[in-house]
């Protein structure tokens, strides 16, 4: 199994959900995935009524409120960093904007940061505490891939090589539009994220933002339920080397990606 207990600094290593019910998304994501919402100790004005989604008793995900107005719907990747704030510098050296300056997590957690790249995507740092980031990653119930889609790939390789010492590479046979991003000691040879230069298929108001990928075991099934609950199929389905995978808006509005995967091995 694809368990973890650690992350090298400058992998991502958790992803959340901020979503405006909380309730109706832990139902249905604990319907779809399988996930059982824990809410994290404390009172919820500490805590915002955040709480842990858990596969088969392993941490894989989180999933909180909206932090405040006009935030929309979203799910949000977290970059491991041993000093949140030395990294926030860097964001800002590099040309970006620390929407959230480095705060302690409630329960000695962690530290974390919110950032935006120099083209508008939105991240977020986690120095880790007690929260050493998902436990279960690249199976069937958890997450397994971010995805950058940007309009400027030149742009964003120099900002993220600046800030995590990452570079891209094309894989053998991928279309020009697409790369992996790449890093000394990662742990999937093939790459630790992905990078998709956004055409004019996309809309020309779609920002530019970090996809989240979730592994489940029947993607159609999947799809039918997200439609049945009241989300809407956005591209996809489509085969892949590693899967199939489709895009989609689960019904509270947030974007993200399923992909039943046909990995080499679980990693």
């Amino acid at each position: 199994m694809s368990e973890r207990d650690s992350y090298n600094d400058g992998e991502f290593c958790w992803v959340d959900l901020a979503s405006p019910d909380v309730d109706a998304s832990a139902r249905f994501y604990g319907e779809m995935i399988g996930w059982e919402f824990r809410p994290v100790p404390g009172p919820p004005e500490e805590t915002g009524g955040y709480g842990n989604l858990a596969y088969n008793g392993k941490l894989v995900a989180g999933l909180g409120g909206i932090m405040g107005e006009g935030q929309p719907p979203a799910w949000m990747s977290y970059v491991k960093t041993s000093d949140a704030d030395a990294t926030a510098e860097r964001v800002k050296g590099a040309g970006g904007t620390v929407l959230m300056e480095p705060f302690d997590l409630p329960g000695g957690a962690g530290r974390m940061a919110v950032c935006q790249d120099t083209e508008g995507a939105v991240f977020s740092l986690l120095q880790p505490g007690r929260h050493k980031g998902a436990e279960l990653v690249n199976e069937v119930g958890s997450w397994t891939w971010n995805n950058l889609l940007t309009r400027d790939p030149d742009t964003a390789a120099e900002f993220y090589g600046k800030v995590f010492g990452w570079s891209r590479n094309q894989p053998d046979g991928a279309p020009d539009y697409i790369w992996n991003w790449q890093m000394e000691g990662q742990r999937w040879p093939e790459g630790l994220a992905g990078l998709m230069a956004m055409g004019t298929d996309m809309p020309s108001d779609a920002p530019p933002h970090w996809q989240v990928y979730l592994a489940v075991e029947d993607l159609e099934k999947a799809l039918e339920l997200t439609k049945s609950a009241g989300g809407r199929l956005i591209f996809g389905p489509q085969d892949t080397p590693v899967g199939k995978f489709a895009v989609a808006f689960d019904p509270q509005g947030a974007a993200f990606a399923l992909i039943e995967p046909d990995y080499p091995d679980p990693r």
